[in-house]
C-alpha cells in the first residue's frame, strides 16, 4: 500500500493505512501545522483506482466548498486595506447588482449567507458556469427569495461569483479573483497549490474523483436543489471536467493540496501571519469567530439545519455530521462537499486540512474519516 510522510507520524500514517485498507477511502493527504510549524505531512492510496497511480504530496484534489474560505479571505484582504467596507452596499462597487430587489443587500449579507440568493441562474450549464461575465450577470438579475438580510439562506454555489465579482470591481488593477488569490494569498504564503481556476499544465495531477455519497433526489429540499441544480452539481461528472477546472469557479471550484491547505489555515491560527508573511491584522482575525446574527435559524437549503457561521464567512466549531472534524466551539473552518475540510484553532494554534476522492457524506462520528483523522493528529501531537 502507497504511504508517504515528510514528518514522523506513525499514528497518523497507521489511520490512513487502516482507512484506505478498509476501503473507506481510495487517496487521501493530510496536513497539520502546530504553533506555525508544520508538523503531520502524510498521504496515502491512489490518486486514480483505475490506472494505480498512487497519490504523492503533490497530487491536487477537488476540495469543494473548502473554496469559500479562501474567496472570503480575499475580500478580507482588500477591507483591511479599505478597499471595501464590510456594512457598505454591494452597489456601492457592484451597481448592476441592485437590479429586482436587491438594493440593500451589503457585504455583509454575502459574508453570512443572508443575501437572499441561494439559487443558481435558470438555465445554467456546466459550460455557462465556466463564462464569468455571464454568471456575474445573471446572478445580479437574480430576483431574492427573501429581502437581503431577512433569512439565513445558504450561498451554496452563488458565494464565489458574489464575492469574486466585489474583489475584481473593488481592486485598483481589477483583477479576477484567481489572479487576485494567486498573488495575493497563496504566492507570499507558499502555498502554491490553492489554485480558483486551474492551468493546463496542472490538470495532470488532479486525483479522479470517486462519488461515493448516497444521492436521493426525491428527498432533497427545493431550494438545496435550486441552489445546486443536477446539471451542474457537486459530483465528478461536471468536476472533472476540464473546462470547469480551468473556470474561475470561486465558491466551490478550488483545486488544492492538503500541504497548500493547511498553510493557509495556519495563517488563520496565528492571527493572520505565517513564517514572518501578515495577511491579515491579527486584531481583524480575532474578529472572526463572531457568530452572525440568529446563529441557531434553520436554513431551508441546509435540509433545515441551522448552519455555524460568523460574521466573516467561516463555520464556526463542531458540528455533527458534515464539520465534525472542528471539534471545538472556537474553531475557525470550512468543509466541502464529500468530506474535505480545513480549520483553524486559534486557542491551541492547530491548523489542519484534509484532501481525498473518495466523496462521502458520513452521517455518524464513526463514518466521519475527516473526524477520525483529525482526531489521529491531535493524539499524535498531544494535543486536546
Amino acid at each position: 500500500m502507497n504511504i508517504g510522510s515528510t514528518t514522523q507520524s506513525p499514528i497518523v500514517e497507521e489511520t490512513i493505512t487502516r482507512l484506505i485498507g478498509g476501503g473507506r477511502e481510495i487517496g487521501l493527504q493530510v496536513c497539520a501545522w502546530l504553533d506555525g510549524r508544520q508538523v503531520v505531512d502524510c498521504w496515502g492510496g491512489l490518486a486514480n483506482a483505475d490506472s494505480g497511480h498512487p497519490v504523492d504530496g503533490d497530487t491536487l484534489f477537488n476540495v469543494f466548498s473548502v473554496t469559500k474560505a479562501v474567496a472570503a479571505t480575499a475580500l478580507h484582504i482588500q477591507a483591511a486595506r479599505g478597499m471595501v467596507d464590510y456594512e457598505a452596499l454591494v452597489t456601492d462597487y457592484w451597481p448592476e447588482y441592485g437590479a429586482n430587489g436587491k438594493q440593500a443587500t451589503t457585504i455583509r449579507h454575502i459574508l453570512t449567507h443572508r443575501a437572499g440568493v441561494p439559487q443558481m441562474p435558470e438555465g445554467v450549464t456546466p459550460e455557462l458556469m465556466c463564462d464569468w461575465e455571464w454568471m456575474t450577470s445573471q446572478i445580479a438579475n437574480l430576483t431574492p427569495i427573501a429581502p437581503p438580510g431577512e433569512k439565513a439562506l445558504y450561498l451554496s454555489m452563488t458565494f464565489g461569483w458574489l464575492v469574486g465579482e466585489i474583489v475584481r470591481r473593488a481592486d485598483p488593477a481589477h483583477r479576477p479573483i484567481s489572479q487576485f488569490v494567486r498573488e495575493e494569498i497563496a504566492e507570499p504564503l507558499n502555498a502554491l497549490d490553492l489554485w480558483i481556476g486551474l492551468p493546463d499544465a496542472q490538470l495532470p495531477r488532479v486525483a479522479r474523483l470517486f462519488n461515493a455519497a448516497p444521492t436521493s433526489p426525491d428527498q432533497l429540499p427545493p431550494l438545496y436543489t435550486a441552489s445546486m441544480p443536477p446539471n451542474v452539481d457537486l459530483i465528478p461528472e461536471v468536476f472533472e471536467l476540464s473546462n470547469v477546472r480551468r473556470a474561475e469557479v470561486a465558491g466551490v471550484g478550488g483545486v488544492f493540496s492538503a500541504r497548500s491547505c493547511a498553510r493557509f489555515w495556519a495563517m488563520l491560527a496565528q492571527g493572520g501571519e505565517l513564517e514572518g508573511t501578515r495577511l491579515l491584522p491579527e486584531e481583524l482575525v480575532a474578529t472572526f469567530n463572531t457568530p452572525r446574527a440568529n446563529p441557531d435559524e434553520p436554513d431551508p437549503v441546509m435540509f433545515g439545519t441551522a448552519v455555524p457561521l460568523g460574521i466573516a464567512g467561516f463555520w464556526l466549531g463542531a458540528s455533527e455530521g458534515i464539520a465534525a472534524a472542528a471539534r471545538h466551539p472556537y474553531v475557525l473552518h470550512h468543509p466541502g462537499a464529500g468530506n474535505s475540510i480545513g480549520f483553524a484553532d486559534p486557542v491551541s494554534k492547530l491548523a489542519f486540512a484534509f484532501t481525498h476522492n473518495r466523496m462521502q457524506a458520513p452521517t455518524t462520528p464513526e463514518d466521519d474519516t475527516a473526524l477520525i483523522l483529525a482526531d489521529a493528529v491531535r493524539e499524535q501531537l498531544g494535543v486536546d
